[in-house]
């Protein structure tokens, strides 16, 4: 998803996104340690996801305060 789809999210459902990408980022790290994980791009890519909505769950926390 790009930034402009996130921002349009509502805080609870950025909160279920943000479970799922660290599942995703968890289940990446547990290909990557036992040598099944094919593309090793995909494990800043999926930080890069959480940091995303981490800062976006920040941004809609301070704008209601």
């Amino acid at each position: 998803m790009k930034v402009n789809e996130f921002r349009a999210l509502s805080s609870e459902e950025l909160t279920k996104q943000l479970k799922a990408a660290n599942q995703e980022f968890f289940d990446i790290r547990l290909k990557a340690i036992t040598k099944q994980l094919v593309n090793h791009r995909e494990i800043p890519r999926a930080r890069k996801k959480i940091a995303r909505i981490q800062t976006l769950l920040k941004e809609k926390e301070l704008g209601a305060q």
